[in-house]
């Protein structure tokens, strides 16, 4: 009895050592995890990044943040050779009035040619020709005048002839309103082709003053060469756009020159249609 109760004795003591050594375990491995969080906790703030410091951007001031577009036209005009650009801004001007002026002129010509016609043949049912001369007198435009001169060489009581001078008549004073309407082209013309030239020859001379420069210096920087070519191709696109600008107007004028010239031929044509038939009417 008495080695029961010293077996149950020392079975008991070696399960209180047991468990006693495991206790001591969990409480290191605690102990290691707490150590490994707070760790883990002073690198994460150790690895936090620092807030960057805020840039303050002063503002430009007025003269920096806007540039209007004159002055930068006036800043091109000057960097370019106040001499050749006002060669060019000439040719602009000069070319802009003219085209301006045939622009009114030829539509202050345009009318109504169909109207125009049966007035005309109205007015020779009822007063005959004195009657169409007068209502050519009190309309403007290249096509009233050119009527006019028919009807002033058209006779009912002559023969056949007459007819044959109203013709006549009709295309040699054409002629002459057509070379009014192509009046002035000829200078427009001159201005597109010679703004350019100007244009290359500024250049060329800008050119020669940057290689100066750049002998002066006895050295090639990229910014003796870069300013001198920069302010040597400023004639050239000047000269270009003002080429540009005519060049638009100059193909509205002939296209208007175009339609009033057919307006012509096929109001002289019914014209002389016209008068044959009231010369057979009568």
């Amino acid at each position: 009895m008495k080695k029961l109760f010293a077996l149950i004795a020392i079975a008991g003591m070696m399960n209180f050592g047991v468990t006693n050594v495991y206790a001591d375990q969990d409480e290191n491995q605690d102990s290691a995890a707490i150590t490994n969080d707070t760790a883990s906790a002073d690198t994460m703030v150790q690895n936090e990044p620092e807030p960057e410091p805020t840039l303050v951007v002063e503002p430009q001031t007025q003269m920096d943040e806007e540039r209007t577009f004159t002055q930068v036209v006036k800043d091109k005009f000057i960097a370019g050779g106040p001499l050749f650009m006002s060669f060019v801004l000439i040719c602009l001007i000069m070319g802009l009035a003219i085209c301006i002026e045939r622009i009114i002129y030829l539509t202050m010509a345009t009318s109504n040619v169909q109207k125009l016609l049966n007035n005309i043949e109205g007015a020779l049912q009822s007063g005959g020709v004195d009657a169409a001369k007068e209502v050519c007198r009190n309309t403007s435009g290249p096509v009233a005048s050119i009527f006019y001169q028919g009807l002033d060489r058209f006779n009912p009581n002559a023969d056949d002839g007459s007819i044959d001078m109203v013709e006549k008549s009709v295309v040699s004073y054409g002629s002459v309103q057509m070379g009014l309407l192509e009046k002035g082209l000829s200078w427009i013309s001159l201005f597109i082709s010679l703004a350019p030239m100007l244009g290359f020859f500024g250049t060329v001379i800008g050119m020669i003053q940057a290689f100066d420069d750049i002998a002066a210096a006895k050295n090639i920087s990229p910014d003796i060469v870069a300013t001198g070519i920069g302010v040597a191709l400023i004639t050239t696109v000047s000269g270009l756009l003002v080429a540009m600008i005519l060049q638009v107007f100059y193909n509205f004028i002939i296209a208007k020159v175009d339609g009033l010239v057919n307006e012509m031929e096929d109001g002289s044509i019914s014209l002389v249609d016209i008068l044959i038939k009231h010369k057979l009417t009568n």
